[in-house]
């Protein structure tokens, strides 16, 4: 399981648009790196329109934001096209990056178990490492969360 201080374990995976993104690509700049189980699902159309929203000031303070689930790179394309979403979305179809980075978990619903994805983020430095995590995050007011500890972070290496 990945920590803060740790660096951010490499990665390509292909967007809605089937273009391979990699994380290195983003070495200089901060990313958001979030993992959420479906698209068009209540929770994640949340998650992610929250992300849109917020993308103008995470932007202006130098962050990306890149989101990542099992869903195919076309579910990607209209899921994005429906809520008018402005974040890029990653397919992972055999979560291998998911359980590189520990979100990956036997969970448990209904009292059934099944394999799924946590909802966590990482928020990740221009330097590459991990410097702050969320597991299990709860959708309202998690971008709030993200942006303010963004700010602080960036506040602190003044």
């Amino acid at each position: 399981m990945i920590e803060a201080g740790e660096n951010a374990l490499k990665f390509c995976l292909v967007d809605g648009d089937e273009e391979k993104i990699c994380l290195e690509s983003y070495r200089g700049r901060w990313v958001v790196l979030y993992f959420y189980p479906k698209d068009n699902t209540s929770g994640c159309t949340r998650e992610a329109m929250d992300f849109t929203e917020a993308l103008g000031a995470l932007n202006a303070l130098g962050a990306e934001v890149l989101g990542i689930s099992r869903d195919s790179p076309e579910s990607h394309r209209k899921f994005a096209e429906k809520h008018n979403l402005k974040i890029k979305l990653l397919s992972d179809p055999d979560h291998k990056v998911m359980e590189a980075y520990g979100v990956w978990a036997l969970k448990k619903m209904y009292g059934r178990e099944a394999y799924g994805v946590v909802r966590s983020t990482f928020l990740i430095d221009p330097d590459g490492r991990i410097a702050q995590v969320w597991r299990f995050v709860k959708v309202k007011g998690h971008v709030d969360a993200v942006v303010k500890s963004l700010k602080d972070l960036q506040n602190a290496s003044d």
